[in-house]
């Protein structure tokens, strides 16, 4: 495996292998409940909606799955590189991916439009998370930078810049004043998100 997450009612485990398979399990169980197979290299990342009744998965496309019946709903254009995080917003109106392309993108997850591409780093990204609020977009990489951006307008609202090897992973608290970002430099930082 190499991603999973949970449903927003913790009753289903999605996981993502090597083998481009997403996999949906019953967490009071541990049986499987579906598997999604379509995507030709390994999952890199995998996300619910808000509502749980999509998967994303991003691998070389983002695809979104109909969590109930596994069924495959649309592919999102692929970006010719490896997309490495999907995140849904917590409307579930807009999905953000960030990946080896070194740009953050919006997408529509209904129509599969992209709605903005937000760039600036010379690295690829590694992870992408909305505020609880959804008005800011926080997305890091492989450079040692955390980037903001404010929404809907994508407007780059600071860089924060502390940590001395590459961010794999930024995540905001439940009320979205604290980010915290977590580096190779071994340090795990928390910022004032406001």
């Amino acid at each position: 495996m190499i991603a999973v997450a949970f449903s927003p009612d913790g009753k289903t485990l999605a996981s993502g292998s090597k083998d481009g398979t997403v996999r949906l399990w019953d967490t009071a169980t541990g049986a499987l409940k579906k598997a999604m197979k379509g995507q030709l290299y390994g999952v890199n990342s995998v996300a619910f909606s808000p509502d749980g009744k999509t998967v994303a998965s991003a691998s070389y496309d983002i695809r979104l799955w109909d969590a109930q019946t596994g069924e495959l709903k649309i592919v999102l254009a692929s970006q010719g590189r490896s997309i490495n995080a999907v995140a849904f917003s917590p409307s579930g109106a807009r999905l953000a991916s960030g990946g080896e392309d070194r740009a953050a993108k919006l997408w529509d997850p209904v129509s599969g439009d992209l709605k903005l591409t937000l760039s600036g780093q010379d690295l690829p990204f590694n992870s992408v998370a909305f505020s609880p609020e959804g008005k800011t977009l926080a997305a890091a990489g492989w450079e040692d930078t955390v980037r903001l951006w404010e929404l809907p307008a994508g407007e780059l609202k600071r860089i924060l810049a502390p940590h001395s090897a590459l961010v794999g992973s930024v995540a905001f608290s439940p009320d979205g004043k604290v980010l915290a970002s977590g580096s190779n430099d071994t340090t795990v930082m928390l910022w004032r998100a406001e």
